[in-house]
């Protein structure tokens, strides 16, 4: 698979809905290609207006970047080598947990972002999701 198809991307989504389901949270989830392009994006009934933006922002974040978000955390505090990077891109790069990078054969092919929780949940989502695509 060299890349990601709207099946797959479906089933990305049902896993990580089944997830967000099991933690009793309400997510959106998105799955972009390896241009940052949009694939699926999928708002759970009563999902934040606002996560919509930032499960794409997440997803664009790492493929972008072809890293999980949760990697700029720590470098991305006041004083620290990437202090601000979240102001570049027309201010689309997250840089806290929730997206994940799809990798097939070394390569990034796509990546999921997940916005709804507690950064911790989000992150927990988008592992289900890429749990399912390491299963295709």
């Amino acid at each position: 698979m060299d890349k990601l198809s709207l099946e797959t991307a479906k089933k990305l989504i049902d896993n990580a809905e089944r997830e967000a389901g099991n933690i009793g949270v309400q997510m959106v989830i998105s799955i972009l290609d390896d241009g940052g392009n949009l694939i699926a994006t999928h708002r759970m009934d009563d999902a934040w207006l606002a996560s919509i933006d930032i499960a794409h922002n997440k997803a664009w974040t790492s493929v972008a970047l072809k890293m999980p978000t949760s990697n700029l955390e720590e470098a991305t505090v006041p004083q620290a080598e990437l202090w601000g990077l979240n102001t570049t891109n027309q201010g689309k790069i997250v840089v806290f947990g929730g997206g994940i990078p799809l990798e097939k054969d070394g390569k990034v092919i796509g990546a999921v972002g997940v916005s709804g929780g507690a950064v911790p949940q989000d992150v927990q989502v988008a592992e289900a999701a890429v749990n399912a695509f390491e299963k295709e």
